[in-house]
């Protein structure tokens, strides 16, 4: 038994160097295969060159995994490398904190309401209007160039409309676009409402350039693939004004509400965490299952 802490404990499995351990061998076939695999989904809505090449290289791949294991799988022998590793302790006793069921915590430990996040997408979603229609007025002289625009996502005939059309006034394409822009700005004004908690430091940074930046991003990127027509029409620099102007407000009004506790008992009833049986304390670190007296 090892008593002195002062003294290095050593760790090490006697085998003799000439020891090997017997592996599958390493084979690309796998990447190859999916690589393939790729090529020809994205050839869907691409081009016949790419599901061609798609094909080829998930052909080459099953046939080359097949062969790494068929009839035989292929192996190679990693020698063993021996190495004594030393483990220096300065303690010699061990002791352990008195705990509860509601020592561990939950992160983050306070969070804002649901309703917050609503809010904040509400007002975050009224203040991307600005932008979107300035870029309509100054581009297309029309008020209406940006809903239409956002709402040939819904009408697929509409993609590939003359700009006049789009300058038009339509009651379907606004009341599409209504429907698209506020239950995008619902969803993400939540989102907000759940990450900005997250961020010890300039949760408005992030959340009013970094991920409006990262949301065009991958707007963009499923646009070319989706819809490259769609994707050729919009202005870039103003997508990124009006998702900048969104996160800068959606995120300051979920800043400024109030925070509320996450709930710390989750290891409790669910009783007393629906709030059916008596209450308990979220700091606390004892349990309750000591006895009292009942003359106290």
């Amino acid at each position: 038994m090892h008593t002195d802490p002062a003294e290095p404990l050593v760790l090490s499995e006697k085998a003799p160097h000439d020891e090997v351990i017997h592996l599958p061998a390493p084979t690309v076939w796998p990447f190859v295969l999916s690589l393939g695999t790729a090529f020809m989904l994205a050839a869907l809505v691409t081009s016949e060159v790419l599901g061609i090449l798609g094909f080829v290289l998930f052909l080459c791949g099953a046939v080359g995994w097949f062969f790494e294991v068929f009839p035989h799988e292929r192996h190679i022998d990693v020698p063993v490398t021996v190495k004594e590793v030393g483990v220096v302790t300065s303690r010699s006793l061990h002791q352990r904190l008195p705990t509860s069921d509601l020592h561990r915590k939950i992160l983050p430990v306070e969070t804002f309401h649901i309703g917050t996040g609503v809010k904040g997408g509400i007002v975050g979603g009224i203040a991307m209007i600005l932008p979107a229609t300035l870029f309509g007025l100054l581009k297309h002289h029309s008020l209406w160039y940006s809903a239409n625009l956002l709402a040939a996502g819904g009408f697929v005939s509409w993609v590939g409309a003359s700009d006049t059309f789009l300058s038009q006034f339509h009651w379907q394409g606004l009341l599409a676009a209504i429907a698209i822009h506020g239950f995008i700005s619902l969803l993400v004004g939540l989102l907000y409402g759940a990450m900005l908690p997250m961020y010890p430091r300039y949760p408005i940074v992030t959340a009013g350039i970094v991920v409006p930046l990262l949301f065009t991003g991958i707007t963009r990127s499923a646009l070319g693939v989706i819809s490259p027509i769609l994707n050729a029409r919009i202005d870039w620099f103003w997508f990124v004004l009006s998702q900048i102007s969104f996160g800068l407000v959606c995120g300051f009004v979920v800043n400024l509400q109030a925070k509320v506790r996450t709930p710390q008992f989750q290891a409790l009833p669910f009783s007393i965490r629906a709030g059916l049986h008596g209450s308990v304390p979220l700091d606390s670190t004892t349990n309750d299952t000591e006895p009292k007296d009942d003359a106290r």
